[in-house]
This record gives C-alpha cells, structure tokens and sequence, in this order.
C-alpha cells in the first residue's frame, strides 16, 4: 500500500499526516512540541507507525515547519518545503477556490493571497504574540480555565468589551481594568478574542487585499469564539476545513507525493526505527555577523547532523559545519 509522510514541526505543535496514493488522509497526529522538536517528531513517528494498516510502504517524506530542516535530516526527507507553500497547496487541493489562506499558529500567523490557483503575496508575524493562540492562553490560563472552557464563555457574550489589543501587556492590563470595572467575564473573553483578529487584520493583513472565499486554519480555528469574531470584522463568511490543524503537514505530504511520482526515485526516509535514535544536541555562538546567534546542533555518534535557531539560515543550509 503506497503511502507518503508529511511532518509539520511548528514551535508550538508537532504535526504528522499520512495520504495513500489517492491523496485521501490514512491517519495523523497532533502534538505540543513543547521545546523539544526532536522527541516529538520521534514520538509522532510512534504513533503514526501503530495507526498505519501493516502493508504500508511510505514512499515518499517531506518536512515543513519552522523545524523543517533540522526534521528532515532526522528522517531523510525527501523534499523540505516552508510553510507557505505547504499551505497554499493544501487548502487548494480541499478548497480550489480559495483566495485568502488565514492561518494563525501558537506563535506565529500569516495570510496567504492566492489569485487564479497560484499564490500572489503573503505576509507573516512571528514577532508579536498579541495576534497568536499563545496571547488566548496565556489570558485562559490567568483565568484558571482551558482554551476551550475559554472558547465556549466568549460565544455568550452579547456585550463584549473593547479590549486594546496592540500589545499583550497592553492587553492584560486593559483585561484586569476591565474585570475591576465589573464587566462580565464572558463580555472580556470575546473583546480579547476581538482583540487578537483586530491585531492579526492591522499587522498581518494590513494592505492585503482580502477576497472570499476565506480559509482560516490552523491551532487556533478550533475556537469558534475567533472564527465568529473573524466573520463579524471581515464582514464575510470564513471556511474553516476539515483537518484544519495539520494543514501544512498535509499540504507537504501532496507536494511530495507529486515529487517522488515525476521522478521515479526511491525515497531516502531512514524508517520508524529512528524513533529509538538518541541524538546529542548542543549549541554554539555564530560569530559570522554582529547578532552573535546561538545556534542549535545535532549530532549523532560525534558527526554534525544539523544546524538550526539562527536569525537568518545561514547553518540550516549548510548542516555538514562543524560551527564554532
């Protein structure tokens, strides 16, 4: 039985997807990275090995993600493409109409403009947490609730509160001014989640032409409170897709699919033994410009696998240096 592997390691979820070769989903799993990509993927390739039917051959990898190379050296991927394109090609292959991608991550988000099938322009945030799910959990957990107790409060708001949203600090001091006031608990949860859509639109989607059909994806469209909120703000109706959450590792999955069928080459996945690989990690001062980043380094039996954590790529494209 063919199948192909995408793998989808974000800062704050793991993601793996399996598709047959008629691109139909065979199984996937979901998981917190929690800071440690390398167990993760480990534990992802696990559970993905006990879900699979016994007479399936993976014949094709590919990573994406912000990990995606430091995973592809992992389990020899056979493509590593980044997240926009992963994406992009995903919700097309589901919504082929698609012509504004919404994805907000933990820490990250961005917007994808798609025209006529082919992506035009896109934008990213990976800098401010106010337009991200970690800005939510961070205020549920102040809260003492969970995000989802958090998402079903914020639906019975009929009065929400006007929440400033430019700035997280700005935003939980403006939440407990708010609360002081006597405001009611479900009012400032859906101000909050009106808070992080307005941010998103000014930051991420500022002069980005955004058309229907809308797709929203990723972690944070399984809070209906921020898909209504999205609605409302946009003025139109915004798809939330099935599997919404490991779009990026299905999006990968297609893309290698198509790469190993044009050409005809075996893949060079190392197999679910991996899963039982321990790797050394360790880090060191690049000292090739003035940002002095400390970067990551894999290594296995004293070789360098990968290099990765800088601010531009410069060792994620070059995994073979010994660094510093």
């Amino acid at each position: 039985m063919e199948a192909y592997l995408g793998i989808d390691v974000g800062s704050v979820t793991t993601k793996l997807a399996v598709l047959d070769k008629n691109d139909e989903l065979i199984t996937h799993t979901y998981l917190l990275t929690q800071g440690k990509p390398i167990e993760m993927v480990q534990l992802g390739l696990v559970q993905i090995k006990q879900c699979l039917p016994r007479d399936a051959d993976i014949c094709g990898v590919a990573t994406t993600g912000s990990a995606r190379y430091l995973t592809g050296v992992i389990v020899g991927a056979d493509l590593v493409k980044n997240e926009i394109t992963s994406h992009a090609v995903a919700t097309l292959h589901y919504i082929p109409q698609v012509q504004t991608i919404i994805e907000i991550g933990g820490q990250d988000s961005k917007i994808i403009i798609i025209r006529d099938g082919v992506v035009t322009d896109f934008g990213m945030n990976t800098v401010c947490a106010a337009g991200t799910g970690s800005f939510l959990d961070h205020q549920a957990r102040r809260l003492n609730m969970s995000i989802e107790e958090f998402s079903r409060l914020a639906l019975e708001s009929n009065t929400p509160a006007r929440i400033a949203g430019r700035c997280t600090v700005f935003a939980e001091s403006d939440m407990i001014h708010k609360q002081q006031m006597g405001h009611r608990t479900e009012d400032i949860l859906y101000g909050l989640c009106q808070a992080l859509v307005r941010n998103y639109l000014n930051n991420v989607g500022l002069g980005k032409e955004i058309k229907s059909p809308i797709v929203f994806q990723g972690g944070v469209a399984f809070n209906q409170a921020i898909v209504k909120a999205l609605q409302e703000e946009l003025d139109a109706e915004v798809i939330v897709p099935p599997h919404h959450e490991i779009m990026g590792a299905m999006g990968a999955t297609l893309l290698v699919h198509e790469e190993m069928v044009s050409n005809n080459n075996g893949s060079k996945f190392k197999g679910f033994g991996i899963s039982e690989v321990e790797y050394h990690t360790s880090s060191f001062e690049c000292k090739a410009c003035p940002n002095l980043c400390e970067i990551a380094r894999l290594s296995l039996d004293g070789q360098v696998l990968a290099c990765w954590g800088g601010r531009c790529d410069l060792w994620e494209r070059k995994p073979e240096s010994q660094g510093g």
